[in-house]
């Protein structure tokens, strides 16, 4: 019987050669991950039509400042519609659709591809990944919260007949835009990327932000009014746009009016503070828990 020939093979050279440069480490992995998330938030290095929802939704957040411009330069030091502490009012829904719309795009898209684990085998962490999302978040709603109240006060500044008079009498408005920014942003970004990064169907993440932020501000309203002040009240506590009203109330200083929702609620405005930090805190432990448990 004949012996059969071994099988011939060809070893060929493909040009692969061992990386040598500089090993940039889990610091830069963190900062490209964030820089990348920011511009994933407005839909930058994608198709253009993922650019339409939330550029669109940062356009109407300017939309009041420009009005005010408007008016203000038609009649200076006449009516002033929109001011720095009520702003936030008016674009509320805004933000709420703008976090609806992101949020499940920032953390379920990695989770429906299946690439976190390409993400986890390098030096990036978990609790760094966690982490970078909600920072650049974070950064996509101060452009949407500082950025309107820069052109508000800037274009009330100049369209005055004195400028410096104008600064002279509102410059505390600054430091407080920037407080009441920082803690508007935090919770719609803590709040948001805690909830989307529990599925990775965009369909039930949207749905869940929605009912988080719009019914259960409407679901606030009608427990308040509809029962007794002495507990139906703590409802407004739940919904994290009846806390932050009442946080940038706090923070400039402004009562609320007759016969509003926090009216009748009658809190002390500083607890409205302390739920903001409360709500921060567990949308940050809520989202890096579910980043230390999900499997890669």
């Amino acid at each position: 019987m004949q012996r059969s020939e071994p099988a011939a093979g060809s070893i060929y050279d493909l040009g692969y050669r061992r990386y040598e440069g500089p090993r940039l480490g889990r610091r830069h992995a963190f900062a490209a991950l964030y820089w990348h998330s920011l511009r994933s938030a407005f839909g930058m290095g994608r198709r253009a039509s993922s650019k339409v929802i939330p550029i669109g939704l940062a356009v109407l957040t300017l939309i009041p400042a420009v009005i005010q411009l408007g008016i203000a330069a038609i009649a200076a030091n006449v009516v002033e519609v929109y001011t720095a502490w009520n702003y936030y009012g008016f674009i509320q829904v805004t933000l709420s659709l703008f976090c609806a719309a992101v949020a499940p795009e920032l953390v379920g898209r990695d989770q429906r591809t299946h690439t976190l684990s390409l993400y986890f085998s390098r030096s990036l962490l978990r609790s760094d990944y966690a982490l970078a999302k909600l920072a650049a978040f974070t950064t996509a709603f101060l452009l949407l919260t500082v950025g309107p109240q820069t052109v508000l006060f800037v274009g009330n500044a100049f369209a005055g007949n004195d400028t410096m008079e104008y600064i002279r009498d509102n410059w505390r408005d600054i430091p407080r835009v920037l407080v009441t920014a920082t803690a508007i942003s935090s919770l719609f970004a803590s709040l948001g990327l805690a909830i989307a990064a529990q599925t990775p169907r965009r369909a039930y993440s949207t749905g869940a932000i929605v009912f988080a932020f719009s019914v259960m501000w409407v679901v606030g309203q009608v427990v308040v009014q509809a029962t007794d002040e002495t507990y139906g009240r703590f409802a407004l506590l739940l919904s994290p746009l009846h806390v932050i009203r009442g946080t940038v109330l706090w923070v400039f200083d402004v009562s609320p009016e007759r016969g509003s929702t926090l009216a009748l609620a009658d809190f002390d405005l500083a607890v409205y503070g302390l739920a903001c930090a409360a709500a921060i805190g567990v949308g940050v432990l809520v989202l890096l828990r579910r980043y230390e448990r999900i499997s890669a």
